[in-house]
């Protein structure tokens, strides 16, 4: 496997392609991920002279069989800018091979201490019924189009509630390559507001930032306007 280290709309001296080869140790890299089919390196230049001290930026991107890895930084050069972005490159990949390795020696629970480790799974009676579909069926349910309802509603097929840290959107990228998700919903530690990132083309991204409109809260509260009665 070879290092490809291009730029974007910059030239990349030959000096600096030798130091990225010195400094992404190839073979380092494989004893953590032993998949890894390629190593993109690209360099690009902010032109702003406001932002001169981080108006060289790297993005280092590592394809392998799992989920991609990228790592990025900006300085003011190119190799301060390779250094910040390989220690980010090996942090997750050694965080992404401490997983792996936790789950293959990972002891195997008993059946009967399932319920103590794994919230939320399925119990059953002395009879070996499931406990949770019997307080399903108590509760009369219909049918309003494709969708059963259970007792009055509301209209909720399915609930989940996640407990979060909030995260940098280079963090949330990150964690949704890991689990190979299409989307990923996280806090911005930045604003505490929630935020979803989400696959694009190719390799692009998007992200959608949520955020209370002060004016709607206060039109739809009881003390904004008072009941309409006949």
């Amino acid at each position: 496997m070879d290092i490809v280290v291009k730029g974007r709309k910059t030239e990349v001296p030959e000096r600096f392609r030798k130091h990225v080869a010195e400094k992404l140790n190839l073979e380092k890299i494989q004893k953590l991920d032993g998949k890894v089919m390629s190593l993109d390196v690209e360099v690009s230049k902010e032109p702003n002279p406001r932002q001169a001290d981080r108006c060289d930026r790297v993005e280092i991107t590592l394809r392998s069989r799992g989920p991609v890895i990228r790592a990025e930084a900006s300085a003011s050069d190119p190799y301060a800018a390779l250094d910040l972005a390989a220690e980010k490159l090996d942090a997750r990949l050694r965080k992404q091979h401490d997983k792996r390795f936790s789950r293959r020696g990972a002891r195997r629970i008993p059946a009967a201490e399932v319920p103590d480790h794994v919230p939320g799974v399925a119990t059953l009676n002395g009879s070996g019924a499931n406990t949770a579909q019997e307080q399903e069926q108590a509760v009369p349910t219909k049918k309003i189009g494709s969708l059963e309802v259970q007792g009055d509603g509301p209209l909720v097929v399915r609930e989940k509630t996640h407990v979060a840290a909030p995260m940098t959107l280079d963090q949330a990228l990150y964690e949704m390559e890991l689990v190979g998700h299409d989307f990923y919903l996280f806090v911005d530690s930045e604003t505490k507001e929630p935020s979803v990132v989400y696959r694009r083309h190719a390799y692009d991204y998007g992200v959608i930032h949520l955020r209370t409109d002060t004016m709607v809260t206060e039109n739809h509260s009881p003390e904004a306007g008072g009941t309409l009665g006949g």
